[in-house]
């Protein structure tokens, strides 16, 4: 459903010790703008991450800040964090209802002549020792379902809202319909940076006023896509 929503998109914080923008920040939640290329959680290929942040994003609180949902690293965008037990399970609570709107916006390799459509296939993870993991579409898989729009034909620029967030969801189901996200490593040809960002989040900690907060594109995206007439829109986002 459609959610009247307070926005709030003002180009961000600059807090010391942190290399990207806060982009909202109350008692309970901070919104931040993660940069493409920030592992969330470390591991064997992704030894620094958004956790060495942890310090300098608790502005003041004496208590360190819980990440609350989790962007691939090379995606760039609205990442929520909480600020307090309490926040960290109305957060996840909300999640787990799928009241949080998202919206992402991607540069594909190539569009689909539909100017819009909804992908609803399941995902499953697969191994090997030689190509790692992935996900696929399978019918053993977990649900997904993608709703996406063009918004601008020249840049090749799309929307994704995803009523699911299936691990690789937005990758996966782009390169299902043979367009695939530009730059993706695993599930498109790669060559340069992935161009996939969370372009906005709603998120209804206070149901009689939620919160919606916009990221603005990286400035390292495609001219066309930062010159877009629909760069210039805040989008609104919805919940389920």
């Amino acid at each position: 459903m459609e959610i009247s929503e307070r926005p709030t998109n003002d180009g961000g914080e600059v807090v010391p010790g942190l290399p990207f923008r806060v982009l909202h920040r109350d008692t309970h939640v901070l919104v931040i703008d993660k940069p493409a290329g920030l592992a969330v959680h470390p591991g064997p290929q992704t030894p620094a991450s958004l956790e060495d942040y942890l310090v300098p994003l608790a502005i003041g609180n004496h208590r360190l800040p819980v990440i609350a949902h989790r962007l691939d690293r090379d995606t760039s965008g609205c990442l929520i964090i909480a600020r307090h037990p309490k926040a960290v399970k109305r957060v996840a609570a909300l999640f787990e209802a799928g009241r949080i709107g998202k919206v992402y916006w991607a540069v594909l390799q190539s569009l689909p002549e539909a100017d819009s459509g909804t992908i609803d296939a399941p995902l499953h993870k697969i191994s090997s020792a030689e190509a790692g993991w992935r996900m696929v579409i399978d019918r053993r898989g977990k649900r997904a379902v993608t709703h996406w729009h063009v918004i601008d034909r020249a840049a090749r620029l799309v929307e994704f809202r995803p009523e699911t967030g299936r691990t690789h969801q937005l990758r996966v189901h782009a390169a299902s319909i043979g367009h695939a996200i530009l730059g993706d490593p695993v599930y498109g040809l790669g060559q340069g940076p992935m161009r996939l960002h969370a372009r906005a989040i709603t998120l209804p900690y206070d149901d009689a006023a939620p919160l919606l907060v916009t990221a603005p594109l990286p400035k390292d995206w495609p001219s066309q896509a930062l010159f877009s007439p629909a760069n210039g829109a805040v989008p609104m986002a919805s919940g389920a």
